[in-house]
């Protein structure tokens, strides 16, 4: 079956999707949560939409749809930058995942590729610098998540982040406080929701991928 064309990116927690014109549904212009408009096709009209969402959230999602997807989307990466990160979710034998605490919000680590290194390899590398867990083992590619922030002199950047599934033994997590984080834990998922958490949107994105059947299924395989 052909992937759908879609691309999804997070600009200041909102949720903006870019999608061909004969893709967007009823559900799409009902939804009380949704703002749906089409591209016109002048580049300056989606710097409007982005200086829009990076100084208010007006809406929980936008969606821009354009007969020429390829267009939109270009159209739309041209304001940007883009740099690639790489993180994971990881789980222990007594089913907790790994959760970091940095700027405020739980997270979970990531960090950047370096040039010559793998996104897995750049996953693991990241996920032991922030926590100090070792002996790490990956399972599955999860997904990638999209979302945007100002550079230190202004410039608008694409956080391109891959994300990976992977398991390791429980270990005391040390964390890496020179990147401003200020605890690593170990929670079961019960734990973690117990409690209202501030949390990025595109983080939980990742870590409902675990609610999946396939992904909780190889989870409860690994813990037994």
């Amino acid at each position: 079956m052909e992937k759908p064309q879609i691309y999804k990116i997070y600009i200041n927690e909102v949720e903006v999707i870019l999608k061909p014109s004969g893709s967007v549904t009823l559900d799409d212009t009902v939804s009380s949560v949704s703002v749906v408009v089409k591209y016109t096709g002048n580049k300056k009209h989606l710097l409007d939409y982005i200086n829009i969402l990076e100084k208010s959230l007006k809406s929980e999602k936008l969606i821009i749809h354009h007969e020429d997807y390829l267009k939109l989307k270009a159209d739309f990466k041209s304001h940007f930058s883009e740099i690639e990160a790489a993180g994971g979710l990881v789980f222990n034998e007594k089913n907790e995942f790994l959760f970091i605490f940095r700027s405020g919000s739980w997270d979970l680590p990531k960090g950047r590729i370096e040039n010559n290194e793998t996104k897995k390899d750049a996953a693991m590398r990241e996920i032991t610098e922030e926590t100090g867990i070792k002996k790490l083992t990956v399972l599955e590619k999860l997904m990638i998540t999209r979302h945007t922030f100002r550079s230190n002199v202004g410039k608008r950047i694409i956080k391109k982040s891959h994300w990976y599934l992977l398991e390791t033994k429980k270990q005391s997590p040390v964390p890496q406080t020179d990147e401003d984080i200020e605890k690593a834990e170990w929670m079961t998922m019960e734990k973690f929701f117990s409690k209202k958490r501030k949390i990025y949107p595109n983080i939980l994105d990742v870590i409902h991928t675990q609610d999946t059947p396939e992904i909780t299924n190889k989870v409860q395989i690994k813990i037994k």
